[in-house]
């Protein structure tokens, strides 16, 4: 049975590098969605721009039973390293890419990246860090994949200014690569894990979804629809408002969610999961609202802290209570679970968002209007949901 560590050993060098590690593979594939659109575009495929973010969260949802799977038997670290070999690999591959079809194709493939490198992290940091300070430190992991995601196209905006976009693609490449190489001395926490066999790749009904993380993959599911919106809208948003970098909006939430992350997760301690969802659920809410009715750079980053906010209470929070509900032995699936909601909630935003926006600028107010629709589906849940006691310990 896995166990979590005991308190010495949350804040250890393992622990710091796996944040770093999460740092950079999140930037590593994030730097270049702003240029995506663009390169999209000029490839004559300007109306599948919903299928840059969708395609990539489908694969990465498909393949979260597997990676679940493997990271309770493989172990944890194998996982790990081939979703970040597939990001290495992708981003090498972009600047040949000539074709719409060949585009998307790629962008299918590379959805694996994170469809297993994140599964295997979350479920080491459970092993490794005790159950009462759970919150607190995955909050601070959080923050870094947080960091790493929004610094990213902040990063890859400004880079693709300066320099060509095939060496945006490649600088990609060697930041996943760094990923990758900071955690090469890391032990593994699975006990006893198999070896690699063709049969582990048979997934049963069972094995796809952990029903005692049900609460978790709702409010997920319903909370991430406006990452996708925000990913797909936001870059020709941007221009629209006249601001050259594509990924501003991306440093402000980011750096608004900093300090919110580390406070939510230890709230999330003291006075359980639920609370703290109520008030992020609402705050998302009306983040998005207000993006829909930005007319100007004010409003429009002043809604990007708002989002942070909210999702910097969220993220960390739902991670927690995912780990609270599951068994230890079922941890791996648990958390492929619910980021399978991450990636469908992902996944149909982008899609949706994509259909509904239709680069008419003018639509894409209810692109926002509809995710804090969702939002506020998600906040009347926690509000009436019964959800019980908070769970600190997993092991029965």
């Amino acid at each position: 049975m896995i166990t979590a560590a005991p308190a010495t050993s949350t804040y250890s060098f393992r622990f710091w590098m796996l944040c770093l590690s999460s740092f950079l593979f999140s930037a590593s594939f994030n730097m270049i969605i702003p240029e995506l659109p663009n390169f999209l575009t000029h490839l004559g495929g300007a109306d599948y721009k919903g299928y840059i973010i969708g395609l990539f969260t489908l694969t990465a949802g498909l393949s979260r039973p597997f990676s679940g799977k493997l990271t309770d038997t493989v172990g944890r670290l194998p996982v790990m390293y081939f979703g970040v070999a597939v990001c290495i690999l992708c981003s090498l591959l972009y600047p040949l890419l000539t074709t719409v079809f060949a585009f998307l194709l790629l962008r299918l493939i590379h959805g694996f990246s994170t469809g297993f490198t994140p599964t295997g992290e979350a479920a080491y940091i459970a092993d490794i860090v005790p159950l009462e300070r759970r919150g607190a430190a995955i909050g601070i992991f959080g923050l870094a994949g947080s960091l790493g995601l929004a610094a990213g196209p902040a990063i890859g905006g400004e880079f693709s200014r300066h320099f060509s976009l095939d060496a945006l693609f490649y600088s990609s490449s060697g930041m996943a690569l760094l990923s990758i190489l900071v955690l090469v001395n890391l032990k593994e926490t699975l006990p006893n894990p198999q070896k690699f066999r063709a049969g582990l790749l048979r997934i049963k009904k069972d094995e796809i979804f952990e029903p005692r993380v049900m609460p978790t993959f709702i409010v997920m599911l319903l909370t991430l629809f406006c990452y996708g919106a925000v990913l797909t809208v936001t870059p020709d948003f941007s221009e629209h408002l006249g601001i050259q970098n594509k990924g501003l909006f991306f440093t402000f939430y980011t750096v608004s969610s900093i300090g919110v992350r580390f406070l939510a997760g230890r709230a999330s301690d003291r006075f359980g999961r639920v609370p703290i969802l109520r008030v992020s659920t609402f705050l998302m809410a009306i983040s998005m609202v207000v993006l829909g009715l930005a007319e100007n750079k004010t409003m429009f980053l002043g809604a990007a802290v708002l989002y942070g906010f909210g999702t910097g209470m969220n993220s960390p929070t739902l991670y927690a209570w995912a780990i609270d509900l599951s068994h230890p032995e079922r941890r791996g699936r648990a958390m492929a679970t619910v980021y399978i909601a991450l990636e469908a909630g992902i996944g149909i935003g982008a899609f949706a968002s994509g259909w509904i926006y239709g680069n008419e600028i003018g639509a894409i107010p209810y692109v926002f209007w509809g995710a804090a629709a969702l939002c506020f589906v998600a906040f009347l849940y926690v509000m009436v949901g019964k959800f019980g006691k908070r769970v600190l310990s997993s092991e029965s």
